[in-house]
């Protein structure tokens, strides 16, 4: 995988300074966008290289920079109409697949608008464009299980056993998939997949005691694992004519579950 940062707004003409913090730069506040390809193939013997890098870097930002800053531009850049985040991703795919370097194949490419959103086209899974956005959501459980003596709760659950319970900022990743529509270029309507995961989840999680403030936990211990589950089932009759494609929920900056369907 290769990851290019780039501003919409900046001619692609300076030279490459600090491509961390992106290339093509700009001082002002513009939007800047994180592309990241994904590529497989064999590796070379001598060198230990699949290819070189700096190969893919040119690729993107020969074809896929100045392609995005076309569209912008003649869509109207800020002021006019929108730049959908899966149709853009689907012309990128068009665009540099078969023109990877060193015998490689494009095997996904993601296109992040913010930290919090992204969308992914996958070999395989085209013409499906897959939009992935991040929430957050505040609530305290207690990890136990009924039928066992507290002392072999503390055994398996440790501290996260104590019976008032203790509380984490969950982030919760939401992904679904669809053709990108012909007339707007999106999966979904986003104003009302925002409404769909804050109405069924995010509502009814924020700010509680899972155990006693949720019925799903009632009797199901909310584990991570669990409350992944339960999120999913929540879902997935929810958004169609896309569907819901995984659900990830980070418990702490460290651990994270995910569940794609039976």
């Amino acid at each position: 995988m290769r990851e290019v940062r780039f501003c919409l707004d900046a001619a692609p003409s300076d030279p490459v300074l600090n491509s961390w913090a992106g290339w093509p730069d700009d001082g002002r506040i513009a939007p800047y966008l994180v592309l990241r390809a994904t590529v497989s193939g064999p590796v070379d013997r001598r060198t230990g290289y699949m290819c070189n890098i700096t190969l893919i870097d040119r690729l993107l930002r020969d074809q896929a920079i100045p392609h995005l800053q076309r569209t912008w531009s003649t869509t109207g850049g800020s002021g006019g109409a929108r730049l959908a985040g899966p149709a853009a991703v689907a012309a990128l795919w068009g665009r540099l697949e078969g023109h990877t370097p060193g015998g490689t194949r494009l095997e996904s490419l993601q296109l992040a608008s913010t930290p919090y959103r992204s969308f992914t086209a996958c070999r395989g899974d085209l013409p499906m464009i897959t939009m992935t956005e991040s929430f957050e959501f505040a609530a305290s459980h207690r990890l136990f299980c009924a039928d066992l003596p507290d002392d072999r709760n503390r055994e398996i659950f440790g501290k996260c056993s104590n019976p008032n319970g203790h509380g984490h900022n969950y982030v919760l990743e939401v992904s679904v998939a669809g053709e990108p529509d012909p007339g707007s270029g999106t999966v979904m309507d986003h104003a009302r997949f925002q409404r769909t995961v804050k109405q069924h989840v995010i509502d009814r999680f924020d700010h509680t005691h899972l155990n006693s403030d949720v019925g799903e936990f009632a009797r199901l211990n909310p584990t991570v694992e669990n409350i992944t589950r339960v999120i999913w089932d929540l879902l997935v009759d929810q958004f169609h004519p896309a569907r819901l494609a995984r659900v990830r929920v980070w418990e702490t900056p460290k651990t994270w579950a995910e569940y794609a369907g039976p």
